[in-house]
């Protein structure tokens, strides 16, 4: 898994445990590779490739996929523009362990009843410093300036949303592509922290530490509220880039298709 792939344009010391989970498989008949296989032949035939990302951030993949797909237009990030159980208790300590207030989003059924999976004791000792909710207007929290990490699975929306954000992560990715947003968010862009091996709450402990006290997450930070401004400028008007690409396959993909 730690074999590095240096077959894949624009994607540079990439590791196999990087890429998405679902292409991993040493089985050619599986169900996920078939399906890939067929839309990667329908995308060939598309109008346009709409990507909800910016060209600041993945120009070298954009580049790449231009000289083999349709027009391509990054138009992100969107919303700027609209103005195991184990691991589970761990992690949870892990939290409780580092003495930092957190706000944590949380199945309900694995708080209370049944089939909890937290400890009464943590709730009980963290309930002077945190906060747990089934949901949340993710977008608007990490937007508040108390908001100091955001730990996350790294799927591309929630990265994203941290990145407009300017807030760091700490990246406990699980399936799909978060493995390489994961990678870009720890590696390229450093602005995340890699929750790597078997969950434990020293191991969560330690990176919140890092994050929230430390040189490397100040570092993180700095950095983050950079990809902040570049994410800012690509989505505002007249002139960001992904503002730019937005009129621009209006324009080109629905107004054309239109008038033929």
């Amino acid at each position: 898994m730690e074999t590095e792939i240096d077959s894949l344009p624009a994607l540079i010391r990439i590791r196999l445990r990087d890429i998405p989970s679902f292409i991993r498989t040493t089985y050619p008949e599986d169900g996920m590779i078939k399906t890939l296989l067929i839309e990667t032949e329908r995308v060939k035939r598309a109008s346009a490739i709409i990507l909800n990302t910016f060209d600041d951030i993945e120009h070298e993949v954009l580049d790449a996929l231009k000289n083999l797909l349709p027009p391509i237009y990054s138009i992100g990030p969107l919303h700027l523009l609209l103005d195991q159980h184990h691991g589970l208790i761990e992690f949870g300590w892990g939290l409780a362990n580092s003495n930092k207030t957190f706000f944590w989003v949380i199945r309900p059924e694995l708080v209370g009843g049944e089939s909890a999976v937290v400890p009464a004791e943590f709730v009980e000792e963290t309930k002077e410093r945190s906060l747990l909710i089934t949901w949340c207007p993710q977008e608007q929290l990490l937007n508040h300036p108390a908001i100091g990490g955001f730990l996350t699975h790294s799927g591309w929306n929630s990265t994203l949303e941290s990145v407009c954000a300017g807030v760091p992560m700490i990246c406990w990715p699980f399936f799909a592509e978060q493995q390489t947003n994961c990678r870009y968010c720890c590696k390229d862009w450093g602005i995340g922290m890699e929750i790597e091996g078997d969950v434990n709450r020293s191991n969560i402990e330690d990176l919140v530490t890092k994050l929230m006290d430390g040189e490397e997450g100040k570092d993180m930070r700095k950095k983050a509220m950079e990809w902040k401004k570049l994410a800012k400028e690509a989505a505002t008007g007249p002139k960001g880039l992904s503002f730019l690409h937005l009129n621009k396959m209006v324009n080109e993909v629905f107004l054309s298709t239109k008038l033929k």
